[in-house]
This record gives structure tokens, C-alpha cells and sequence, in this order.
């Protein structure tokens, strides 16, 4: 009765914030095949500045229980729809920063709506599982239908996380433990290891390493933190682990232009590699895997070639080194493929892949031979949310249905394109224009003028992204289409003609 009940006050609510939704909404040109009505506001509507005078009084408020510093401003999630972020002062921006690369397709998706208005669902959001232990009936089915239906290409095996850095801590560990059961030949485990790992030493403790790169982001938890090299402040009065780290390629654009150096540039990061693994191994320090990005986001939207990443997998093969591949960022179609690495055109591309933001869920993918050969040994409370797979399980049918995938290859090149004129027209301001799909960035001349330009943006309807030391990213949902793209490009053509 109690659940009947809560179901019946869920669906009402939620019927009356899709009527919300359709107020204003706006009825363009569309394939079949897509949905007919497009939920998105039809531009920016400023009120105030931004921060507004609402979100200035709660950020006090918060300060007070919390270090609030790094808040933007506060928003109004209810009346937030597809790209349009609207804040608590009733200013409504294009949101192409869309929670630091998290939504998929859009602020209060009808899709999503729907799917919490059915009543049959209601248990999944209200009953939270410990799901290694107590899993709910249909979990297996959840996953297949979910994770598993856009599994990166040899991986077969999947293991939910609730965040991209406890997926990327975990993964260590599985690699470590694949590892360590190769040196013993997968024979039982010694007494003396049983002893010894309980007092953080070695053999139970082995002395292993994951080889990172400079500029990477990983994640901010303890193992995260020892491969994160993007920002001091992250790591700053943190105890770390003496792992190896790698240059990253830093490529010249346009790539066309510098072809030899950007080859030679790539030579001499694989070259340092390798030189790393060998020069680990003869201080009893073994590299038991190497992580990397497709693109390094969180350090600049720092890129490389297809053939730099073809040859660090055969570099991490050679060497015995589990490959993972973290795609919490890139990952869930904004490059123009599900998986970024797909673009590398590999058979076997990863042994391991992480994933969250866009996955709406975190965790991480492996082969056959990363699963844990005992019970506890990749474990927390929760090990994900059975509410979110169901979430992503849709997530997945819109992108398919819509043909979202091939949306943000289009509308990457027409937002690439204006970058690309904006780059010719106000060089003093922008250079080193790139991206993958909507994936994209340029480089201003520093971090003032960066966060300025950010600023002004903002105050004029359009929320950016920063990185690195002075780039500035875009990281729009997948229901970003080309007039979009025209709309940023126009508002940030103005102000780029009145920057002083």
C-alpha cells in the first residue's frame, strides 16, 4: 500500500514538471526518425550578472558550513532544459561546460522523465542496494541491457563504481592483483604474503607502479592523485608514491603545418616510456600497468595522434604492462564514436577502460583475466547505483534513436569550423584550435585572459569550461546541434571584437 501510495504521489509530481516542460517549447525541421518536439529554450536570457545577487546571499550560506570558493553560481535545475542551464537569479545560459562533461543528453530529458514516471521503476530509486552482497533480481538483466550494450571492443567483463576516481583506484587494483598472480604462476598465496601485506610491506605489499603522464587527471583519491600532474593544487600536503611519469606529446597546430615535428615530438614520449618501464624495473620497481587518456582533459585538451596510442599499446604489450585506458571524460559519444579510443582502430584496444560522467554511472570494463580470483577484493558499500544503469540503459536508446553519435561529429565540425575563424580573425586571442567532435578547445594567451573571457561569456548567456594552464573547453550534451554551435560562435564573435 505505502509503495503504491509513494508511486502515485512520484507520478503526479512528475506529471506536473512535464507539463512544466512544455511550456515554450519549440517545434523545428527534423528526420523522421528523430523526436518531433525540440524541449530547448530558444537562447540565453539574462537578468542579471552572474553571479546573481540569489546565488551571491547561498553561497555565503554555504561558505559558512563549507569551502564554497569554487562555486560558479547556484542553479535552478527545474527549470533547466535541454542545453539551457538556468540559475537561481533566472538567468538562462547555453550550457557548453553541461557539470563538467556529465550530461548526456540534456537537462530534464522527456525520456528521463518518463522513465520516473513509471511505477514499476519507483524500488529502483527508492531502495538503494549493497550490490555486492544484496543485488535486486533483475541486476544481471540491468547491466546487459546498459553497460554491457556498448562494451569497448574485448572486454566482456564489467564492475560499477559511483564515481571516475574510486573507478580508476579500482582498476589499479585489479591490474595490480593480475599481476602479482602472474609472478606467482596463479599458485595459492604464501603465509609469509598473508602477514607481511598486513603491515604494508612487501611480499604482501609488492613494490608495483602504474606509469602516468604529465598533464593526465585521474582522479583525486590517494593512487588517482599519484598519476594526476594537470594542477598543483590537487596534490598539494598529499603524501604520493614514487610512480613513473611520462611526457605527454605537446603538438604544434595546425597539425598539417608541423607534421615532421609533431612525428618527432611523439618519438620522443614513446622513447621516454619505454626508458621509464626499463629504468623502474632495475630499482625493484615493477610497472604493472600505464594509463592514459585518449585526450588529456582536465591538463589542457592536450592531444595525440591515433598511430602515438597504436604504438604505447604495443609498448605496454612488449613489456608485460596491463593498458588502461580512462575514458571518464571521453567516453559516451562526444567525439563522434562511443568510446574515444575507437578512433585508434584497434583490434585489441584496452585491457581495462574506466568510465563515468556521461556513463551516468562509474566503474570500469576489463578482460577475463583482470577479475578478482576472490570475493572482497573489488568491493565498497555500494559499488554503483542500480538507479543509474536504468538511467543510462535510456540514455543509450535516445542516442541510437536520434543518431546522436553522428550529431556530434556534425556539430563538432561546425563548431571547429568557427573556431577555426574566430582563431584567423582574433589570433592575439586564440590559437591552437582543436577537437574531436564536440570535443573541442583552443588556447588563449593566459589564464587572465582565459578566466575573463569565461566570465564575459557567461555574463552574456554561454557557460565555458577551463583547462590546463590558459585553454578553455567545450563540453556540450550530445543534443547539441549546429545552430547551437552558430549561437556560441555569434556571442562569442562580439566579444572577442570588444575585448580590451
Amino acid at each position: 500500500m505505502a509503495s503504491m501510495l509513494l508511486s502515485r504521489q512520484l507520478t503526479c509530481c512528475l506529471q506536473q514538471n512535464s507539463r512544466l516542460l512544455v511550456f515554450g517549447h519549440r517545434y523545428i525541421s527534423q528526420p523522421a526518425a528523430k523526436v518531433d518536439v525540440d524541449f530547448d529554450y530558444d537562447g540565453p536570457l539574462m537578468k542579471t550578472e552572474v553571479p546573481g545577487p540569489r546565488s551571491r546571499e547561498l553561497m555565503k550560506q554555504l561558505n559558512g558550513i563549507q569551502n564554497a570558493e569554487a562555486v560558479h553560481f547556484f542553479c535552478n535545475y527545474e527549470e533547466s532544459r535541454g542545453n539551457y542551464l538556468v540559475d537561481v537569479d533566472g538567468n538562462r545560459m547555453l550550457d557548453l561546460y553541461s557539470q563538467i562533461s556529465s550530461i548526456p543528453i540534456g537537462y530534464s530529458h522527456p525520456s528521463l522523465i518518463k522513465l520516473l514516471q513509471q511505477p514499476q521503476n519507483l524500488s529502483t530509486f527508492i531502495n538503494r542496494p549493497a550490490l555486492g552482497i544484496l543485488p535486486p533480481e533483475n541486476f544481471a538483466e540491468r547491466l546487459k541491457e546498459s553497460l554491457l550494450s556498448v562494451a569497448p571492443k574485448g572486454l566482456s567483463q564489467v564492475v560499477t563504481m559511483s564515481c571516475g576516481s574510486c573507478s580508476n583506484e579500482n582498476a589499479f587494483k585489479a591490474i595490480f592483483m593480475w599481476y602479482r598472480s602472474k609472478e606467482r604462476g596463479h599458485n595459492n598465496v604464501t603465509k609469509e604474503e598473508l602477514e607481511s601485506c598486513m603491515i604494508n610491506q612487501p611480499p604482501g605489499c609488492p613494490d608495483y607502479a602504474m606509469l602516468s603522464f604529465m598533464g593526465g587527471f585521474h582522479g583525486r583519491t590517494m593512487g588517482c592523485l599519484a598519476t594526476t600532474h594537470s594542477k598543483a593544487i590537487h596534490k598539494l600536503d598529499i603524501p604520493s608514491l614514487d610512480w613513473p611519469i611520462a611526457p605527454f606529446p605537446r603538438l604544434k597546430y595546425p597539425l598539417e603545418d608541423f607534421v615532421k615535428e609533431n612525428q618527432q615530438e611523439e618519438a620522443r614520449c614513446l622513447e621516454e616510456v619505454e626508458d621509464l618501464i626499463v629504468k623502474y624495473r632495475k630499482k625493484k620497481k615493477i610497472v604493472a600497468g600505464i594509463i592514459v587518456e585518449p585526450i588529456q582533459s582536465e591538463g589542457g585538451d592536450n592531444h595525440a595522434s591515433d598511430d602515438f596510442f597504436r604504438k604505447l599499446r604495443d609498448i605496454a604489450r612488449k613489456h608485460g604492462c596491463a593498458f588502461l585506458v580512462d575514458e571518464v571524460q571521453t567516453g559516451g559519444g562526444c567525439t563522434g564514436k562511443f568510446w574515444a579510443h575507437e578512433h585508434w582502430g584497434l583490434d585489441d584496444p584496452a585491457d581495462v577502460l574506466t568510465f563515468s560522467k556521461k556513463m551516468m554511472t562509474g566503474g570500469f570494463f576489463h578482460k577475463e583475466e583482470f577479475r578478482p580470483n576472490a570475493p572482497y577484493r573489488i568491493f565498497n558499500t555500494w559499488l554503483g547505483d542500480p538507479s543509474k544503469n536504468l538511467m543510462l540503459a535510456e540514455v543509450i536508446k535516445v542516442i541510437k534513436r536520434e543518431d546522436l553519435l553522428n550529431n556530434a561529429t556534425h556539430a563538432g565540425k561546425a563548431l571547429l569550423t568557427g573556431l577555426l575563424d574566430l582563431q584567423a580573425r582574433y589570433p592575439h586571442l586564440i590559437s591552437r584550435v582543436r577537437g574531436r567532435g564536440t570535443f573541442c578547445s583552443f588556447d588563449t594567451p593566459n589564464d587572465a585572459t582565459r578566466n575573463k573571457l569565461i566570465t564575459i561569456a557567461r555574463n552574456k548567456g554561454v557557460v565555458l569550461g577551463g583547462c590546463g594552464d590558459r585553454s578553455i573547453r567545450f563540453r556540450p550534451t550530445l543534443i547539441f546541434k549546429d545552430h547551437h554551435a552558430h549561437l556560441f560562435l555569434n556571442i562569442f564573435s562580439d566579444i572577442l571584437a570588444n575585448f580590451k
